[in-house]
């Protein structure tokens, strides 16, 4: 038994040709290729105002943003400390050394490529 025929409407039966300047047609195919889509796709959803998926964010990137958020959280944690009227200084020497740390994790991470 074979595959059940699609419907007239459902074909993609009309092919459609445009002319387009190298720089247009390089940041089409880049905006396609960052989320994962062929140039036709791209274009056909971009026409029909259908959605268009999230950019991706490669593993390494994930980290970094991961990385990130933790820098963040633990900032947060110091302000809250400083506003509360806690005087902890050994608490919050040690959490400036993990923002610190993960800083200089960070940097060397974009300056060595390894994203």
């Amino acid at each position: 038994m074979g595959r059940p025929k699609k419907e007239l409407s459902s074909l993609k039966i009309i092919q459609v040709n445009v002319r387009m300047t190298v720089n247009d047609y390089m940041k089409v195919s880049a905006d396609a290729e960052t989320i994962g889509l062929s140039v036709a796709e791209y274009i056909r959803r971009k026409i029909t105002e259908k959605s268009l998926p999230k950019k991706r964010v490669s593993p390494s990137d994930r980290k970094i943003f991961v990385e990130l958020s933790r820098v963040g959280n633990n900032l947060n944690q110091i302000t809250k400390v400083v506003n509360s009227g806690i005087r902890d200084p050994f608490i919050i020497n040690r959490q400036l050394e993990e923002v610190k740390m993960l800083l200089q994790y960070l940097k060397s991470n974009i300056a060595n490529n390894d994203r």
